[in-house]
């Protein structure tokens, strides 16, 4: 792997300084940059990672605070309405806060969306509380290591006991220079009683230029919460991206995910969903394209610890070109988590000779009294739906486009917010045209 050579503590005091962060936060980036030099990078089943490169980069941009209000791009503007004075949104522009709105009524209920530095500094002891604690650790590998010293975006999203936001809450993270490393952390805790919807883009305006993203977030459900959680990921080629989303659910909380990773460079997809409590549920659904020489590792784990607990993976992909995707869906079941359900079905279309897909379902079963299932396959389109299609007069190259829109549509449907769902059907028409 590609060391970093511009880093390092004085680099690190330097832009925390700039931004004015808490002495706590500067600390913590100071210990996180030693554990980054002495880890390993993380393992990823099937995919050989070590000469890729996670870290180096030649600028960078510190996170900054205060929002710049700066132009946007088109391609940013069709995915919010920012003339909807009721719409809830963070917007940011390489680690540059650009736009910020929260109705008065959340604010006033005690709802926090601000960007993550200035929840640093305004909510310490929240911040304090979940920031790389319970779901995501430091010093798991190399890359929650360089990411906890390095972190320059990203929002904090709390809802407070007892509120229930109707309006979904948007996010856009654009990357405007790709040589500019986005390491972006989102950290969503619902608190007990509390339900709320959210989803984010991400999106490069550099489609020619050569850089990385080191993304984790955080999605924390505590008792009696619901999250409904939406992502339409779309960095450019030049992009090697790891991606940590984690789920951690309390008893009787449930967090739904729908998750379009739409990356057209080399990605690590770690989703991971923690079932603590009792009573707890995790429904996955993520839909990949991959094209080109592109190569993408997707590992979606749902981990049962609280009995009762429920756990759906669906993944769908389709291969083209040469591109290379690894599906890993995992279920594990812990002993003591008793009446527990887990349950996946991971589906790879190929389109191309030269693609390679690969499904690995597995379920790990330590205790008695669960159900547990799993389906996987990978394979062409269907010769039966193209030819049903054909005999009522639709082309054959217009007949698999359909189907494969059938095929990702179970996820594609599940984004609550128009125009998102529009932009990633999109993307998904320009990838398999």
């Amino acid at each position: 792997m590609a060391e970093n050579v511009i880093a390092g503590n004085d680099f690190i005091r330097a832009f925390s300084e700039d931004a004015s962060e808490p002495t706590f936060l500067t600390e913590s980036r100071l210990a996180a940059w030693k554990l980054a030099s002495e880890l390993d990078l993380p393992f990823v089943d099937k995919t050989k990672i070590e000469r890729w490169n996670f870290t180096k980069f030649d600028t960078f941009e510190g996170a900054s605070t205060g929002i710049s209000n700066e132009e946007l791009a088109e391609k940013v503007t069709n995915l919010v309405d920012l003339d909807n004075q009721d719409a809830n949104y963070y917007i940011q522009v390489d680690a540059r806060p650009a736009r910020l709105q929260l109705k008065k009524e959340l604010r006033d209920k005690g709802v926090i969306l601000t960007d993550i530095v200035t929840a640093a500094k305004e909510h310490a002891d929240l911040f304090k509380q979940y920031f790389m604690k319970d779901a995501v650790q430091v010093d798991e590998h190399k890359l929650t290591a360089f990411h906890a010293a390095l972190v320059n975006g990203g929002v904090f999203l709390y809802v407070p006991k007892n509120v229930e936001i109707t309006e979904p809450i948007q996010t856009i993270f654009v990357q405007a220079d790709a040589s500019k490393p986005l390491v972006n952390h989102v950290l969503l805790v619902a608190d007990d009683n509390s339900s709320v919807t959210y989803v984010e883009n991400y999106v490069s305006l550099d489609e020619e230029g050569v850089g990385i993203a080191n993304i984790v977030e955080e999605v924390i459900a505590c008792q009696n919460a619901r999250i409904t959680f939406g992502a339409v990921d779309n960095l450019s080629k030049g992009v090697t991206t790891y991606v940590n989303r984690r789920g951690h659910i309390g008893a009787d909380s449930s967090i739904e995910w729908a998750l379009g990773l739409m990356n057209d460079g080399d990605t690590i997809n770690e989703n991971v969903t923690n079932l603590m409590g009792d009573g707890s549920t995790g429904d996955v659904k993520t839909v990949t394209v991959g094209r080109g020489k592109q190569t993408q590792n997707v590992t979606t784990r749902v981990t049962h610890y609280g009995k009762a607990s429920t756990g759906t993976i669906l993944s769908h992909g389709v291969m083209k070109d040469k591109a290379t995707t690894i599906f890993n869906g995992i279920g594990h079941i812990k002993h003591g988590a008793s009446k527990s359900d887990a349950q996946q079905e991971s589906r790879v279309l190929m389109l191309s000779k030269g693609a390679r897909g690969d499904a690995n379902p597995i379920l790990l079963i330590d205790e008695n009294d669960v159900v547990a299932g799993h389906a996987a396959s990978v394979g062409r389109v269907d010769p039966v739906q193209l030819f049903y299609l054909m005999s009522r007069g639709i082309s054959k190259q217009e007949a698999e486009r359909l189907v494969i829109h059938g095929f990702l549509d179970p996820v594609v449907k599940q984004l609550p917010i128009e125009g998102v769902k529009v932009m990633l059907k999109e993307v998904i028409e320009g990838k398999v045209r």
